[in-house]
């Protein structure tokens, strides 16, 4: 196996936009410890190197073609070492001799699952160490991957600083199981108040600015650590007026925020903005943000300016519509009025709107959302966000790809893309719930789970 240098890895991981997983050099020959010639990894330690590359043949009863939505009858998927080769109709396909045979004839196959809005790690906790903190991380990376996504997008560290990127560059150098990630780190947020004299800021918590020289050089700080993505938090929180009207809490100032966003493109990167409504939700449109994260009461006006400027948006359904949600209006409102029916309407509402990108993203974060249970967000957008069970499933695939700036690396089962499969017993187009129940797993041409398959030979 050859493998980059060093210095190589080291830039690998600044430009780790791409898919691509990192490869180590093996130890100076000859070996002279413990079994096979392993692997080194960027911290000096061995580990045992992948196997080789083989072939596989994946046979499939139903396959799921994420770019037209259709589904596909009795399909085979030919791969070699971590991507699709070829892929077409039975009968048409030849499977190469000695090739592994994956046998869901009587299952239906699709591209790895994509979630668009995570947090690998939990909240930081002050009784909570760097080292419990990381666990909890890796071990909502693994169940993720499990349950079938096989790249993600992570949506601030949780105050834990840049550990999303360690875990990203393991995970891209093969010695850790998980989704293909991009990360946006810290986040960075309004300081409406004057910082206080002799007290430091969580420097492992968002980046706290308050001009737009400090806004610029935060973006860049980031950047230059390592981040996919800039997190940006245009609003705060909401309350509801006498007569049932939400208020949401403007944080930047309109200049502040364009000079965020302008300065992540500037250097090749995108923004994700949270925001739930209000005047800092339509800032972040006008001033261009790549994509709209929650938006409880997104209106035709700005769907319509976002399907101009080609801005995604990612809603979150799942996250906002749990029963908390309630039980804060409850008690702030006295039972008078809730968020969740004017979120419902504002999905729907952006669901109707021609040529508006919408994305699948849960909002997993260890709290009222584990890990895993994301697919819980296919089934919300189809049942209560209006889409269908074929675009909701492209949203999650090809959209979700399409964002990440890797539509032609993942998001559909075709030729030269990464070898990321996923398959159902049922057809999720008869029955969204389906996704919810993944049984086989595959990763770059590595099997994660196949609890559905017969493996063997040709």
């Amino acid at each position: 196996m050859k493998c980059p240098s060093m210095p190589a890895i080291a830039i690998g991981m600044l430009l780790s936009a791409t898919a691509v997983p990192a490869q180590v050099q093996p130890p100076p020959a000859p070996w002279r410890g413990a079994g096979p010639t392993p692997c080194v990894g960027t911290d000096g330690g061995v580990y045992k190197c992948p196997p080789a590359p083989h072939v596989i043949a994946v046979r499939a009863g139903r396959l799921f073609d994420s770019k037209t939505g259709q589904m596909l009858a009795r399909r085979v998927v030919i791969l070699s070492g971590d991507r699709i080769t070829d892929v077409g109709p039975e009968g048409e396909i030849r499977i190469p001799a000695g090739a592994e045979v994956i046998d869901l004839r009587q299952a239906t196959v699709l591209p790895g699952l994509i979630d668009a809005h995570t947090h690998m790690f939990n909240q930081r906790a002050a009784t909570k160490s760097a080292e419990q903190s990381l666990l909890s991380a890796v071990q909502n990376a693994g169940a993720d991957l499990r349950a079938g996504f096989t790249a993600a997008r992570d949506m601030s560290s949780h105050g834990n600083g840049y550990g999303d990127i360690e875990i990203r560059n393991a995970i891209n150098q093969g010695r850790l199981d998980g989704p293909r990630y991009q990360v946006s780190t810290l986040g960075i947020v309004w300081g409406a108040a004057p910082p206080v004299p002799g007290v430091a800021e969580n420097p492992l918590a968002s980046t706290v600015v308050r001009t737009a020289d400090e806004a610029r050089a935060a973006v860049r700080e980031q950047v230059a650590h390592g981040a996919d993505w800039i997190k940006l938090f245009p609003t705060g929180g909401y309350s509801f007026d006498a007569a049932g009207k939400a208020h949401y809490q403007l944080t930047y100032p309109f200049p502040i925020l364009q000079a965020l966003i302008d300065e992540t493109h500037r250097l090749g990167k995108k923004a994700a903005c949270h925001v739930l409504g209000g005047e800092g939700q339509k800032n972040s449109i006008v001033a261009g943000c790549d994509t709209i994260e929650h938006a409880y009461d997104l209106d035709q006006e700005q769907a319509n300016m976002m399907v101009a400027k080609g801005l995604f948006y990612d809603p979150t359904l799942q996250r906002y519509t749990e029963p908390y949600m309630d039980d804060v209006d409850a008690k702030n409102t006295g039972g008078k009025y809730r968020m969740i029916p004017i979120f419902e309407k504002a999905v729907s509402m952006a669901a109707a709107t021609k040529g508006l990108k919408i994305m699948v993203g849960s909002g997993a974060d260890g709290s009222t959302y584990p890990h895993g249970a994301q697919a819980l967000d296919f089934e919300m957008l189809v049942k209560h966000g209006g889409l269908s069970p074929a675009r909701a499933i492209q949203s999650g695939t090809i959209v979700n790809a399409e964002v990440m700036g890797w539509q032609d690396q993942i998001g559909s089962i075709e030729k030269g893309k990464y070898a990321d499969l996923v398959a159902v017993s049922g057809d999720p187009l008869a029955d969204i719930t389906e996704l919810q129940r993944v049984g086989f797993v595959m990763k770059g041409g590595k099997v994660i789970r196949n609890d559905l398959a017969q493996a063997g030979s040709k």
